[in-house]
């Protein structure tokens, strides 16, 4: 079927605008072997893609591939990432490389750092390296951008911690007051009831005290 589908590309190029956005329309999104199977496809529509065609497609495209390269399932991941061992891929990446460079910059930045997979992580080096060659001003432009974001980001949980930090406080002080508030009214309670109940032993020795005094008469 996908060679059918390349041999009518292949006749008129028109087609592979609709035919790459049907494929991103219904792309895998629980299976991994689908996914692979979806690259291999594509890969080999891109084989035979025309450069005016690949402009209509290249920014929803390579947003896909990188969320593939990005998938915590290694052979995703390592699937894309095998587009950039081919040189007529790589010839079209490079003639547009302004757009394409920042869609694929920062997961290939974090999964250089963070993927759990050494062969992924030396495959990402590789692609990080052919991008930075192709414009290196852009790829340090986007370095520094990437950076600060992340500072950002750090600086935002950081005082979100301590956001959170102060409430639980705060909560603790608030149970801790209502608490003692509680043990206060409490005690309020009893010593009222103390006296009231010593006034009526004082009333009824008062009143016992003057029937004696009646009956001595």
């Amino acid at each position: 079927l996908a060679y059918c589908v390349v041999q009518f590309l292949e006749k008129d190029p028109t087609l592979t605008e609709p035919v790459i956005r049907g494929l991103l329309k219904f792309w895998p999104k629980t299976c991994s072997q689908k996914e692979v199977m979806f690259l291999g496809e594509t890969e080999e529509i891109l084989d035979v893609i025309e450069p005016t065609q690949f402009k209509k497609v290249q920014e929803p495209l390579f947003k896909q591939i990188a969320k593939c390269v990005a998938n915590p399932h290694f052979q995703v991941a390592e699937r894309a990432l095998y587009f950039w061992n081919n040189e007529y891929i790589l010839s079209l990446i490079e003639e547009n490389i302004d757009k394409i460079l920042p869609i694929m910059f920062g997961n290939l930045y974090r999964i250089s750092k963070e993927h759990w997979n050494p062969t992924i992580v030396a495959l990402v080096y590789n692609v990080l390296k052919t991008l930075m060659e192709m414009n290196s001003t852009l790829f340090d432009e986007l370095t520094a951008s990437y950076k600060a974001e992340r500072q950002r980001e750090k600086k935002k949980e950081q005082e979100r911690e301590e956001l959170w930090k102060k409430l639980d406080e705060l909560q603790i002080k608030g149970t801790l007051e209502a608490q003692s508030n509680s043990h206060g009214l409490q005690n309020a309670q009893n010593n009222n009831n103390n006296n009231n109940n010593s006034t009526t032993a004082v009333s009824t020795g008062n009143t016992l005290g003057n029937e004696s005094i009646t009956c001595a008469k």
